[in-house]
């Protein structure tokens, strides 16, 4: 699969709230870092700022579970980026 490994029965749906990017990941918490903004992360925080609000950007839509869910989701978010391209699945 493109996002996690195969056989994958339980994994998170998130979104970014900077770029907009949607991932899978296997982590399932509230908050993580988005995979595509954490290289452009400015740690200069200004007042009312924290870190985790810096590096935490992807938040969770939803738990996936089952292996046939995992790998559903996993294909539709992998044709956006592979333009429709099946040659690697």
């Amino acid at each position: 699969m493109y996002y996690v490994p195969d056989g994958t029965t339980r994994c998170g749906f998130y979104e970014c709230t900077r770029c907009g990017n949607r991932f899978l990941s296997l982590q399932t918490e509230q908050k993580i870092p988005c995979p595509d903004c954490e290289g452009e992360i400015d740690y200069e925080i200004g007042p009312g700022e924290s870190l985790e609000d810096l590096l935490e950007t992807a938040v969770l839509l939803e738990t996936l579970e089952g292996e046939e869910k995992v790998e559903q989701m996993d294909t539709l978010l992998s044709l956006a980026i592979t333009g429709g391209d099946y040659t690697w699945i």
